[in-house]
This record gives C-alpha cells, sequence and structure tokens, in this order.
C-alpha cells in the first residue's frame, strides 16, 4: 500500500507527459503560445498553493518569522537557475529545457511532502492516518497530470519527437518516488529543511515563468491569448490545489 502510494504522484505525471502522444506531428504557433501561457499560469499557481504556502505553514512555529524559510528558499531558487545556465553554457539551455528543469525541480520537495505524510502515519502519533497519506498523493497526482503535458508537448513543439518529448515529461515524475522513499527512510533529518525545499522549487519555476514562458507566450498576433491561457492554467491549477491539495 505504501509503495503505491508513492508512486501514484509519478503515474499522474506519466497519465500527462502521455498527452502528446495524441497531438499532430506539428503544432501551431498559435497553439504553441497557448500551451506556453496555460503551463505559465499552472506553474504560477502550483508555486504559490503547492509550496510558498504549504512553506510558510510548516514554518508557524516561528511565528512572525514563519515567512523566513518561504523567503530564503525562494529568493534562492530564483537566482539558481540563471546562475546554472550560465555556468554549464555547453548545455544551451532553451525555454523547454528550463521548463523541464523547473518543474523537476519542483517534484523533488512534493516527493518529499508525501514521504513525510506516510513517515507520519507509520509512526502512528502523528494525527495522521494510510488514507490521508493516500489522499495526498492521490491528490498532487491530478495536479501532476497537467505538469506532465505542458513538460511533453512544448518539447514536441520544440521539435523533439513524440517518443523523446514522451520520455522528458515522464522523467520529470521519475524524482518523486525517489525523494519520497529517500524521505522515509531518512525522515529525522529531511524533515525540518522541507520549507524551504518547498520554497526554493517556487522560486525555480516563478524564475522560468518570467524570463521565458511569458515573453515566449506573448510573441502572436492575438495579443490576448498568451494572458487568457494563462489566467486558464493559473485558474484550473488553483482548482485542483484547493479541492485535492
Amino acid at each position: 500500500m505504501i509503495t503505491l502510494g508513492i508512486l501514484i504522484p509519478f503515474i499522474g505525471t506519466s497519465l500527462g507527459a502521455g498527452c502528446v502522444l495524441f497531438l499532430k506531428k506539428k503544432i501551431k504557433p498559435s497553439v504553441e503560445k497557448a500551451l506556453l501561457g496555460f503551463a505559465a499560469g499552472v506553474m504560477i499557481a502550483a508555486s504559490v498553493w503547492s509550496l510558498i504556502i504549504p512553506a510558510i505553514e510548516q514554518s508557524s512555529h516561528l511565528g512572525r518569522m514563519s515567512f523566513f524559510p518561504a523567503a530564503a528558499g525562494l529568493i534562492i531558487g530564483v537566482v539558481l537557475l540563471p546562475i546554472v545556465d550560465r555556468i554549464t553554457p555547453h548545455l544551451k539551455l532553451g525555454k523547454t529545457s528550463l521548463l523541464a528543469l523547473a518543474v523537476t525541480v519542483h517534484n523533488i520537495p512534493e516527493g518529499m511532502a508525501v514521504g513525510v505524510i506516510f513517515a507520519g502515519a507509520i509512526k502512528g502519533d502523528c494525527g495522521v492516518t494510510l488514507a490521508d497519506a493516500m489522499a495526498l498523493s492521490l491528490g498532487i497526482a491530478i495536479q501532476n497530470f497537467p505538469e506532465g503535458a505542458i513538460i511533453s508537448m512544448p518539447l514536441m513543439a520544440g521539435g523533439k519527437s513524440k517518443g523523446r518529448a514522451l520520455f522528458y515529461g515522464v522523467a520529470s515524475g521519475i524524482v518523486e518516488p525517489i525523494a519520497a522513499g529517500l524521505t522515509l527512510i531518512l525522515f529525522s533529518l529531511v524533515s525540518p529543511a522541507l520549507p524551504y525545499l518547498l520554497a526554493f522549487a517556487a522560486g525555480a519555476m516563478i524564475y522560468v515563468v518570467v524570463q521565458e514562458l511569458i515573453p515566449e507566450a506573448n510573441l502572436c498576433e492575438q495579443n490576448n491569448l498568451g494572458a487568457f491561457s494563462f489566467a486558464a492554467g493559473f485558474l484550473a491549477m488553483m482548482i485542483l490545489d484547493v479541492v485535492f491539495g
């Protein structure tokens, strides 16, 4: 049961990435821009509801300083990606590569969160049941569905084959069960750092959205397309996070 619970979020990402198999060989530029705008909205909403707010809530014992872990992690996340891009120019990270990297980074603390709640359920004295842990895992899986899609689809639009785009989408999610398993084993060591890691992932995603996705989504004849698709992505992810978070 625990193994299944840890794997459920990965299954959600994989199913989302599989959406690329149903696309035509070529994506129209306007559709690509809409996908990028939608991806930007999804990532900003996920950053707020799945990462920053939980990071602050998990630091509530700090009182008025409960914002500090979230603020510190956010700053590090925003600063780190451009540094990585600058010191590894041979990788030539484009917008789709940065998008995949940001979502992968975001999946690590999500996997850790799953590991933490399953560890609490096993421990038995944390007020968390196995049903609670399974519910969280299923909720993250549902949230991961659009995240898998927003990796594989832009990659195919950028010239990757369907198989390669699917591979990268699925690969972005494999870090979740790995992180969950390691957290389950090293629960006492890892759990104090979780608020920082959650906010770090949010910072990485926000950087990609502001630097790459929003400008690219607005480079089209339909000037409102990027804004409308961003709003649609934000709304969809907000609803998923609130309903299943």
